[in-house]
């Protein structure tokens, strides 16, 4: 049976990785502007404070990793803060070297690698919005060791560094999310996918998107009432039972006709459209735009 947490990031397919280590010292502060992009790090020494907008201030250790899966604004600062430099990360040219914050000669009392990476696909703003905005681990060990990795082979022009540093982000982001399992975690994905129930029932969707489920077929697999099933999942995964199912057709949609090999009956017939006419008012509906249109645009920007 398909892992749902896999399917989503192999839909989103991570590439581009920027790295950079990053210090302070003394009473520093950054905030930074929002940057819609995935961006992590690990915490090597010291410590220091993270402020994410409509997230608790959080303190970070050494062992420490953090994962932000869209990036809003957010301030970093030592533990005694000063005042806070502004720094918008779209306009900001990219460091060569370790970045420096607060007393650019004195012993740093924090230090960091960090980085970013985006997601080469249009509906990263859908999937992404099944994870939740912040994680935070604890003594992450293993995820430590992963951004070091990512580090080493984004600092190296070696063959095949491309691919390895886009599967090492993909291990990174299902070491990271699967660790933030958990019951306290905000509606999404991964708090539906720490409810065995509703786990049951999201695998089944992802296992068989073209299956004409319903909420009733759904719930059995979860071994739950109708109501109990929908009322559940709308409150653990934030959206209801068909809605996500929905959501990830045509997210599979998407990628099948970006593709521009599998023709449009086939495409339909895969997400669970007993025509093309069906699918297509569907997709028009959900997308915007007709699946034709849809896919010569991506046509006419060579993506």
């Amino acid at each position: 049976m398909i892992d749902p947490l896999s399917d989503v990031i192999a839909l989103l397919r991570p590439r581009t990785v920027f790295t950079k280590g990053i210090s302070g010292a003394g009473r520093w502060a950054v905030r930074y502007t929002d940057f819609g992009q995935p961006s992590f790090c690990t915490v090597l020494d010291g410590a220091c404070r993270l402020t994410v907008e409509g997230q608790a201030q959080v303190v970070l250790e050494a062992g420490d990793f953090v994962l932000l899966p869209a990036t809003p604004g957010f301030v970093m600062s030592s533990l005694e803060p000063g005042a806070a430099r502004l720094i918008d990360p779209r306009t900001t040219p990219a460091p060569t070297d370790e970045v420096r914050h607060g007393d650019p000669d004195g012993p740093a009392n924090a230090r960091l690698l960090g980085g970013y990476f985006v997601f080469d696909s249009p509906d990263a703003d859908l999937l992404v919005s099944l994870l939740p905005p912040l994680v935070h681990m604890r003594g992450a060990e293993r995820l430590s060791i992963l951004v070091r990795l990512v580090g080493e082979e984004a600092a190296d022009q070696r063959p095949g560094r491309d691919l390895i540093l886009s599967r090492l982000i993909e291990v990174l982001m299902v070491e990271a999310l699967r660790a933030a399992q958990h019951d306290d975690a905000p509606p999404g994905l991964l708090r539906g996918l720490g409810d065995p129930r509703l786990a049951t029932a999201l695998r089944r969707m992802h296992d068989s998107p073209a299956r004409p489920w319903t909420v009733v077929q759904l719930a059995a697999e979860a071994a739950l009432s109708r109501s109990t099933f929908f009322e559940r999942f709308t409150r653990v995964v934030g959206t209801s039972p068909m809605d996500y199912l929905l959501g990830w057709r045509m997210a599979l949609a998407k990628d099948l006709i970006r593709g521009g090999k599998v023709a449009l009956a086939e495409v339909a017939e895969r997400v669970g459209y007993s025509s093309p006419a069906t699918f297509s008012t569907a997709f028009s509906r959900f997308v915007g735009q007709p699946p034709g249109r849809y896919g010569r645009s991506f046509a006419a920007a060579g993506v």
